[in-house]
C-alpha cells in the first residue's frame, strides 16, 4: 500500500524491519527484494536530484560573486549530503551484514552486489578527497564482483546482467572519467545480448530491450569523448576511387543507419567499423572503440 501511494520512506522503514527480522540467513523473496530496491532507489533519487539542482545554483551564484547567497546555498547542500550519506550508510550496512551473505541464487548475488556498487557510486558523486577515492574503490570492487557472477550465471540478455553493465559503464564514465572503458563495456554488453534476443521470454523482453536502448544511447553520447581521448588528429587514409573516409566523430551516423555497399552488402545497425574494398569484400574489421590504436577510419564504397 505504501508503495502504491509512493510513500517510499515508509516502504524503506518496513523493508528494513523485514531484513532485520530474517533469521538464520533467510533470503528475501523476489518481491521483497524488488520492494527494497525500488524504495531505496526512489528515496535516494529524490536527494540526488535535489543535490544536483542546488549544486547548479551554487555554481551560478559563485560566478555572479554573490558570496552571501553562496554560503547559504552551501549550508543547504551540506544538509542534503548528510541525508545522502545516512541513506547510503544504512543500505550498505544491510547489504554487508545481511543481504549479500544470505543470497543463494546467482541473480540475488548480482542484485545485491550491484546495489552495493550503486550506493558507493552515489557517495562518490559528492564526496571529495580521500572519501571520494575510497567510495570509488569500493564501487569498482562491488561491480567487478557482481560482473564475475553475472558472466558465469546469467544470460547476456538477462535484465539484471544488462542493468549491471549499464551502471558499471556509467561509473567508468562519470566517476573514473574513463570514456574508453565506458564505451567498451557498453558495447560488449550490447553485442553479447543482441544475438540472443529471440530467446527472451515475455517476462524479460521489455526490461532487457529498454536497457539495451539505454546502453546504445550512452555509447552514442560518449563516443566523441572516446575519440578525444585516443587521438588529436586523423591520419589521411589511402586515396582510392570510390572511397570515402569517416572520422570517429562521424561514427554516430554509422551506428544509426544501414549503409549500402555495392547494393548487396550492408553495415548493420551498431556493426563494427569495416574496411571495404571496391568489390564489396570485407577485408578488415575494427572495434568501434580500440584502446590499442589511436586512429580508426571507415572506408566504404558506392555510398
Amino acid at each position: 500500500m505504501a508503495k502504491q501511494a509512493e510513500r517510499y520512506e515508509e516502504v524503506v522503514e518496513f523493508m528494513e524491519k523485514v531484513v532485520a527480522a530474517a533469521d538464520g540467513g533467510e533470503e528475501l523473496t523476489i518481491e521483497e527484494r524488488n520492494l527494497l530496491s525500488v524504495a531505496y532507489k526512489n528515496v535516494i533519487g529524490a536527494r540526488r536530484a535535489s543535490w544536483s539542482i542546488i549544486s547548479s545554483i551554487e555554481q551560478k551564484e559563485e560566478r555572479r560573486g554573490n558570496e552571501a547567497h553562496v554560503l547559504t546555498i552551501r549550508d543547504y547542500r551540506s544538509k542534503i549530503e548528510s541525508e545522502l550519506s545516512s541513506i547510503c550508510g544504512v543500505i550498505l550496512k544491510l547489504l554487508d551484514s545481511k543481504l549479500i551473505g544470505s543470497a543463494s541464487s546467482g541473480d540475488s548475488k548480482v542484485v545485491y552486489l550491484k546495489m552495493k556498487g550503486d550506493y558507493y557510486r552515489y557517495l562518490a558523486e559528492f564526496k571529495t578527497g580521500s572519501e571520494r577515492k575510497e567510495a570509488a574503490e569500493n564501487t569498482l570492487f562491488a561491480y567487478k564482483a557482481a560482473q564475475d557472477i553475472a558472466n558465469r550465471e546469467l544470460a547476456p540478455t538477462h535484465p539484471i546482467r544488462l542493468g549491471l553493465a549499464l551502471n558499471f559503464s556509467v561509473f567508468y564514465y562519470e566517476i573514473l572519467n574513463s570514456p574508453v572503458r565506458a564505451c567498451n563495456l557498453a558495447k560488449q554488453a550490447f553485442y553479447e545480448a543482441i544475438p540472443e534476443l529471440d530467446t527472451l521470454g515475455e517476462d524479460f523482453y521489455k526490461d532487457s530491450t529498454l536497457i539495451l536502448q539505454l546502453l546504445r544511447d550512452n555509447f552514442t553520447l560518449w563516443i566523441s569523448d572516446c575519440w578525444d581521448d585516443s587521438a588529436e588528429e586523423i591520419k589521411e587514409a589511402p586515396k582510392g576511387e570510390g572511397r570515402r573516409v569517416a572520422s570517429f566523430h562521424n561514427l554516430k551516423t554509422v551506428l544509426r543507419y544501414n549503409i549500402p555497399v555495392n547494393g548487396s552488402e550492408t553495415i548493420d545497425d551498431h556493426h563494427h567499423v569495416v574496411d571495404v574494398e571496391n568489390n564489396g569484400e570485407i577485408v578488415k574489421t575494427y572495434d568501434v572503440v580500440d584502446e590499442t590504436s589511436s586512429i580508426v577510419t571507415l572506408q566504404i564504397v558506392n555510398m
